[in-house]
């Protein structure tokens, strides 16, 4: 059976990865492979609960003799229950970050960005884009701040030429700035709520290689942008009451929800209670301000719709369901203990974190990166020593698998970045290519040469830093 779930998996990896192709979408896939693998380890359930879980399920069932059903009620209430529990903090939490992104959007709190961006210059435009992108993302998720900048650059920029250029930046630098923080992109705070990394020793050491991959890829586009923009001329819509915010409200608002994502971290280690109640804490205060700030609004007839709020929460449903179906998959692969044998290959014929790095970083670019990276962050538990009893690895390399090890940090690092060489390795891309019409021959021409430029640049960065700490070490 462990062949069968895993073939059913790699189908649906390869699918997920030819979406543009079979045009099924790829959160389909992840959701139908998710389930049916579970329905099929449910059925032949036993092997695997007393292989992996043998003391524990005698304990439970008191000794009794194990049957199907038995066996059944045990995954349902000690195994799945686990995975569930964490799949759903995880949903919780980008929900509420949607939820967030949306109110700031209905009071018009991104407006500040389109006035900056008007400017005829292309390189400043650019960069005025890209730092906007990647400071943003650093607190939303990759694929919400994508469609929130490219949303915004249409407003600006006329040209679709130009368009692709500057959206390519866009995706750069979208998941270049989710890379460094344990909010920014739902692979790291899986690696966070695993309990791998600290959010300050995780920003602390990707922040230079994240910027380094973003500025480098940024000025060689920059090269290839003409000197002069061609602006979208500004229009004079009438936004109706419920859209006269003052300034200073918004500024407010803006404040609290992107500042207080930023607390999210400090609330999980005053009250060890999960990340999601800190980001529904700031929804929740952010919500109450904006109804008193639209109370007098609210409490008329008069109709309230905003443009691109259907296409914001879409597609973020979309990027939950397959992360759902993506950690499903996943969890059933632990289980059947596929990893085990992953992780034991990777240790005997790799034996180098920083190839391992490069080699998801390099599938990544075809395959998703949140599939590769999810399935990399559970092929390794978290060590609390570096020294396990009967191993013939040495404890220079177990270290790297501890909490704050650099495994956790180049595989996030590496999933992030490198997934950006393709557009179809990363959901941002995929937007890229539906919105402003991006073919994969025309990025991997144009864009590929210079985010590997960037990435590699980044990764050697870490190294020298990682080299350097051992010698102060040693």
């Amino acid at each position: 059976m462990t062949i069968a779930i895993l073939s059913l998996i790699i189908i649906g990896y390869i699918l997920i990865a030819t979406e543009h192709r079979t045009h099924i979408n790829k959160a389909t896939i992840a959701m139908f492979t998710g389930v049916v693998c579970w329905i099929l380890f449910m059925s032949v359930g036993s092997d695997y609960v007393m292989k992996v879980h043998g003391q524990d399920f005698v304990e439970w069932s008191g000794g009794a003799a194990s049957t199907s059903l038995l066996v059944k009620q045990y995954i349902a209430s000690n195994v799945f229950i686990r995975y569930g529990a964490a799949i759903c903090g995880i949903v919780l939490y980008l929900l509420a970050t949607m939820n967030i992104v949306s109110v700031l959007n209905t009071n018009n709190c991104f407006d500040f960005i389109t006035q900056l961006l008007r400017t005829p210059n292309s390189k400043q435009l650019l960069w005025i884009l890209v730092t906007a992108t990647f400071l943003i993302s650093a607190n939303l998720d990759n694929l919400t701040t994508t469609m929130l900048m490219l949303m915004i650059m249409r407003k600006v920029v006329a040209e679709t030429r130009l368009r692709m250029w500057l959206g390519s930046a866009i995706v750069i630098a979208a998941n270049c700035g989710g890379a460094f923080t344990v909010i920014g992109d739902v692979t790291s705070l899986v690696v966070w709520t695993k309990g791998a990394v600290t959010p300050t020793d995780f920003s602390a050491a990707l922040v230079i290689p994240s910027i380094i991959a973003t500025v480098v890829p940024t000025l060689l586009i920059s090269f290839a942008l003409p000197e002069r923009v061609a602006l979208v001329r500004p229009t004079s819509i009438y936004r109706g009451d419920a859209y006269s915010l003052p300034l200073w409200q918004r500024a407010v608002l803006l404040v609290i929800g992107i500042g207080g994502l930023w607390f999210i971290p400090t609330f999980h280690r005053i009250t060890l209670l999960p990340p999601f109640l800190g980001a529904l804490c700031v929804l929740g205060v952010l919500w109450v301000l904006h109804e008193i700030f639209n109370h007098r609004y609210i409490t008329t007839e008069q109709p309230t719709e905003v443009s691109g709020d259907r296409q914001f929460q879409f597609a973020s449903l979309q990027m939950i369901m397959y992360f759902v179906g993506v950690f499903l998959s996943v969890c059933v692969l632990v289980e059947t203990g596929v990893m085990t044998s992953i992780s034991a290959w990777c240790d005997q014929w790799i034996h180098n974190i920083y190839i391992m790095s490069i080699a998801i970083g390099c599938i990544s670019s075809v395959l998703d990166n949140i599939a590769l990276v999810l399935t990399a962050i559970n092929i390794y538990p978290v060590l609390e020593t570096p020294a396990l009893a009967g191993s013939a690895l040495s404890p220079d390399y177990l270290q790297n698998f501890l909490i704050n090890g650099s495994y956790w940090y180049l595989i996030a690092y590496s999933g992030c970045v490198a997934g950006c060489l393709l557009p179809i390795g990363n959901l941002p891309g995929y937007m890229l290519m539906k919105a402003e019409n991006v073919g994969i021959t025309w990025y991997a021409r144009r864009i590929l040469p210079k985010v590997l430029i960037g990435w590699l640049l980044g990764l050697g960065a870490y190294f020298i830093f990682d080299l350097l700490d051992f010698i102060m070490h040693f």
